[in-house]
């Protein structure tokens, strides 16, 4: 059989491969078997043309070179088709919203990309049309103050006009000199950059983007504005601290894009490190409406942080199990001590809880800091005179409980006594 074979090896070598040689294939390649192992997995390609035969070495092709090749292109396709399929779907709900504005539907004139994106995020068809309506509503509010300030620029013009015709000015008060807007400013930021050094320190956790829709996230942003409004208006106000931001997420985003340049400037303290981080825990106390401590009086060597969340559909436990996973200290403000509360959750606003800590901070005064809460949310505050009153008759009867039990208790003793001391006698 060995022999077999060897002829059959020296026919095959003498005849088909010169015939090949001199006819040529398809692409003039022969592929041949390696003889020795290599590092890399490549295969020996020897050319071989039909009037060109050269005597150059055998060319080597990296496999895995060629695969990275191909991946990257097969890559770049899936990003072309994804992309193409995203704008497919973005002019499909463009349409969509064109339809619905002529069929008569509450739609805003303009919609950006942002928002259309929004819209293919919501689920069902009536939270479409919800957002579409909102968008709507916020698109005529700022046409009517544009148009509202237009007209005020008129007035002023004509009132201008009036008076250069007639050479009439009007009389100024020279009595109080008026701050100019530029000097107020100044005065504001110089008590802002003050509180950066001396004040306390008052934190909003942002570690709530994954809990909030995009509408929510918005309020949110609204509300914290209005927050840093009033605390730079402030005669003490706070150090604000603005904990886990993340760069380049949807909170730093809606912040950069509503505030713009100004942004930079604002004299707060944004991180993206854990309040836990920046602060010792023993001094952090976690404000929320579901933890089962009441908060007795505002202490002012404590840090209080306020979970920047606004829950349209009421989550309830979110902040408080935050706080427990980080084993803070939590308390909630005693608006059952203080007012008549109607049914439904206490959950405030950003800026109404600001308000009220404000407050406290200026004056510990707990009836005035709770006028900030809204007069729909309860019927009256309760008379604390009364409450007082109940409390230290309640008091006072305990106090005559226990001795009058203690005196029953001390009377069988007494008569044991005496009864032991006759029969002796």
């Amino acid at each position: 059989m060995k022999f077999l074979n060897m002829v059959l090896r020296s026919i095959v070598k003498h005849s088909v491969f010169p015939f090949a040689m001199q006819n040529g294939t398809k692409k003039y390649l022969f592929l041949t078997a390696p003889q020795r192992s290599f590092p890399c997995r490549t295969l020996i390609l020897s050319p071989a043309l039909k009037k060109q035969i050269s005597s150059s070495p055998t060319e080597k092709l990296d496999l895995d070179g060629w695969k990275n090749v191909m991946r990257s292109g097969m890559q770049e396709e899936v990003s072309e088709t994804s992309e193409s399929e995203e704008d497919s779907i973005l002019a499909a709900t463009r349409e969509l919203v064109e339809m619905w504005r002529l069929a008569g539907r509450t739609v805003p004139e303009n919609i950006s990309e942002e928002e259309l994106k929004t819209l293919m995020e919501c689920s069902t068809k009536s939270s479409k049309k919800k957002y579409l309506k909102y968008l709507a509503i916020k698109e005529k509010v700022k046409k009517a103050s544009k148009v509202k300030q237009e007209k005020q620029k008129e007035a002023k013009k004509e009132k201008l006009e009036k008076a250069k015709e007639n050479d009439i000015g009007e009389l100024k008060n020279t009595f109080l000199l008026q701050f100019w807007s530029k000097s107020m400013d100044k005065i504001y930021n110089w008590r802002t950059a003050q509180a950066m050094i001396f004040g306390q320190p008052l934190v909003f956790d942002m570690a709530y983007e994954n809990y909030m829709s995009r509408r929510e996230m918005e309020n949110t942003v609204n509300q914290l504005m209005e927050t840093e409004g009033w605390n730079r208006r402030a005669i003490d106000p706070f150090h604000l601290h603005f904990c886990n931001l993340k760069v380049d997420g949807l909170y730093h985003k809606e912040f950069a894009k509503r505030y713009g340049e100004a942004w930079n400037n604002l004299l707060m303290t944004v991180t993206e490190q854990s309040h836990t981080d920046v602060f010792p825990k023993d001094k952090l106390i976690y404000l929320t409406a579901d933890s089962p401590n009441v908060m007795k009086t505002f202490e002012h060597d404590k840090i209080y942080i306020v979970g920047s969340m606004v829950d349209r559909q009421i989550k309830t436990g979110i902040s408080l199990a935050h706080a427990k996973r980080l084993k803070l200290t939590t308390e909630r403000l005693p608006l059952e001590r203080y007012l008549k509360w109607e049914s439904g959750a206490k959950n405030l606003t950003l800026d109404q809880m600001f308000r009220i800590l404000l407050t406290l901070k200026d004056t510990g005064d707990w009836m005035e800091a709770l006028k900030f809460v809204p007069k729909r949310k309860y019927e009256a505050f309760v008379d604390i005179s009364l409450y007082s009153k109940h409390k230290t008759d309640t008091g006072r009867r305990t106090k005559v409980s226990e001795f009058s039990n203690s005196q029953e208790k001390v009377k069988p003793f007494a008569e044991n006594s005496f009864r032991k001391q006759t029969q002796k006698k």
